[in-house]
């Protein structure tokens, strides 16, 4: 079934229609009959049918016949859920496919920055998302992304400046400036953050600001910049709500931090929260859900039932400026989620701008040609490329915890000979380089890491965020040539090596970032993938989102990037 054309709203007829509707002088074009609904302004549960003109609703409590009916006895009716942050990229799949994974789920907006993309492909990125974004089901807006490169400690392919922001800021799928990470480059006054900053003011511009506090996050703030995601402790939580932010309570495959915030989503803070997943993969998605999962969990944490869904919804609009949804009342979009349970969150259907969520929704979109097929302009390595030149035994280590961005900076002794450190995989210490990709140079930055758990091997993935070199990880420098150099034979991936030989691979051809397969197939090649990681010894849930992280040089504490090791919070690069 083909879905209905979307209304102009400026036109009079179409609002005559929804008086009409509204009034029943009319059928209305749809109606959920006898059904119960979440009010997230009063927090009551109402009882009526719910009258659905075109992609708005014109009716609520009343009783209403429809054109089309669905019967919502025993059901549960709240508003489409907002994810207020997101990579589709880190979904590995193309957004058209992040769309057909999560608008079943109830994610009905998103609002997603292709800051991956960009910084592989910079405007070429940009121009790919906003068109993905026209066609999908979902609504999906896109964000500017603010920081490419991200910082001057990484090698990026791309530079985006405040003029190529502008050039799509009239876009009718643009939001506003994305997370901006670069946080001693406003504190500095650094120029070229300033005039990013200065020309997206009044709009919406993301935060990105983790462990920030006192006059800092005054200065931060005071440049229009109005929200957070990057927020992980509770004391953190409530000086930033304190100070007007609004708090973006992250649940993604590796960022987990529902549990913690949880206290500070109360009657009186949900209007300034919201929820996230920032990144999140298809296994995760399939496995535990999209942000019904992150509502069900602040919910099972004690959340008062109704202001977890307010803040998933209403809060989430009206931090950005989306006032058109977020209620089930007349007038709003009619993104509705139908529940068979309210505090499971066990959805049961959707309605997306007034159309039933079916297989059919998804066959009449637009196909977007992929872009970025060529991003993997690495030479082929050798074992002794990886070698880790130092003066003596001691020296920096990443310290690695699951479920955590947040590194620790170690300093250990490891085995020292001819010059050069060694791993120590009876400690758990394994060596860590990344490779430049995009041709710009030959970089590769080494040192060592705490915390994989793998016995014997190597693991290597294009996917390093921000800027998405080679991040490698092994025990062996022969495995981590042979994985390596099977990435650039794949177009960028993740590749699982021991003894010589490819155990097993998932390739993201896509910038090196994203399939080209469905979500489904995408979803069990990391099921066979991570079988393969666990039998090598690894021990963290996700390795290779967590390997993805260990080149973020804007998250403490201690990362690599392919100019070296990285004190974050000197923001220097330091001796391996």
């Amino acid at each position: 079934m083909a879905p209905r054309p979307a209304p102009d709203h400026k036109d009079p007829a179409f609002l005559g229609r929804c008086v009409d509707q509204a009034m029943a002088r009319s059928r209305a074009d749809l109606v959920i009959k006898n059904t119960r609904f979440l009010n997230v302004v009063t927090g009551e549960i109402a009882e009526g049918d719910i009258a659905v003109c075109g992609d708005r609703i014109v009716g609520t409590y009343e009783s209403y016949d429809g054109a089309e009916e669905i019967d919502g006895r025993d059901l549960t009716c709240v508003p489409g859920f907002i994810d207020t942050h997101v990579h589709c990229e880190s979904t590995l799949v193309s957004p058209l496919e992040f769309d057909r994974c999560v608008l079943p789920r109830g994610t009905t907006t998103a609002i997603c920055d292709p800051h991956e993309m960009c910084n592989v492909l910079g405007g070429v990125g940009l121009d790919y998302f906003t068109r993905a974004a026209e066609g999908t089901a979902l609504d999906l807006r896109v964000q500017m992304s603010s920081c490419v490169p991200a910082t001057h400690l990484e090698t990026s392919a791309a530079t985006l400046s405040a003029v190529d922001l502008l050039a799509f800021h009239g876009h009718p799928k643009a939001l506003g400036l994305a997370e901006f990470m670069n946080v001693p480059g406003v504190l500095n006054k650094d120029p070229d953050v300033m005039e990013k900053l200065a020309a997206f003011q009044g709009g919406v511009i993301d935060g990105h600001s983790p462990l920030v506090s006192g006059r800092d996050l005054n200065a931060y703030l005071s440049c229009g910049i109005r929200n957070c995601h990057e927020t992980t402790t509770l004391p953190e939580a409530m000086e930033k709500l304190r100070k007007g932010m609004q708090l973006l309570i992250r649940e993604g495959t590796v960022s987990k931090d529902v549990d913690a915030l949880t206290p500070a989503l109360t009657a009186e803070t949900s209007a300034f929260c919201g929820f996230c997943t920032d990144d999140r993969n298809p296994l995760d998605i399939h496995e535990e859900g999209h942000l019904d999962h992150v509502i069900r969990r602040a919910i099972a944490n004690g959340a008062p039932l109704a202001h977890v869904y307010r803040a998933a919804t209403w809060s989430a609009a009206q931090g950005f400026g989306l006032t058109d949804r977020g209620l089930i009342a007349p007038g709003r979009r009619a993104d509705i989620v139908l529940l068979n349970d309210l505090e499971t969150c066990d959805v049961h259907s959707v309605l997306s701008a007034g159309r039933r969520v079916t297989p059919e929704v998804f066959e009449d979109r637009p196909a977007v040609a992929p872009v970025g097929l060529d991003s993997m302009k690495l030479d082929a390595v050798r074992a002794e490329d990886f070698a880790v030149p130092a003066n003596g035994p001691s020296g920096p280590v990443i310290g690695v915890g699951a479920g955590k961005i947040v590194t620790e900076h170690l300093t250990l002794d490891l085995p020292y000979k001819g010059g050069l450190r060694h791993p120590d995989v009876s400690r758990d210490v394994l060596k860590v380089c990344v490779l430049a990709r995009h041709g710009i140079n030959r970089n590769i930055g080494r040192g060592f890491v705490k915390g994989f758990g793998l016995r014997e091997g190597a693991l290597a993935s294009s996917v390093g965020h921000d800027s998405h070199n080679v991040c490698v990880v092994g025990a062996s420098d022969a495995d981590m040539a042979v994985a390596v150099n099977r990435l650039r034979e794949l177009g960028g991936g993740f590749v699982a090596a021991r003894d010589g030989k490819v155990l097993g691979e998932l390739a993201l051809p896509m910038a090196g970032l994203m399939s080209l397969k469905r979500f489904e197939d995408v979803r069990e090649d990391l099921v066979a993938l991570r079988d393969v990681v666990r039998a090598m010894g690894c021990r963290l849930p996700e390795p290779f989102l967590q390997l993805a992280f260990l080149p973020l040089p804007v998250i403490p504490h201690l990362k690599i990037t392919d100019m070296g090791l990285v004190d974050v919070d000197r923001f220097e690069l330091i001796a391996a």
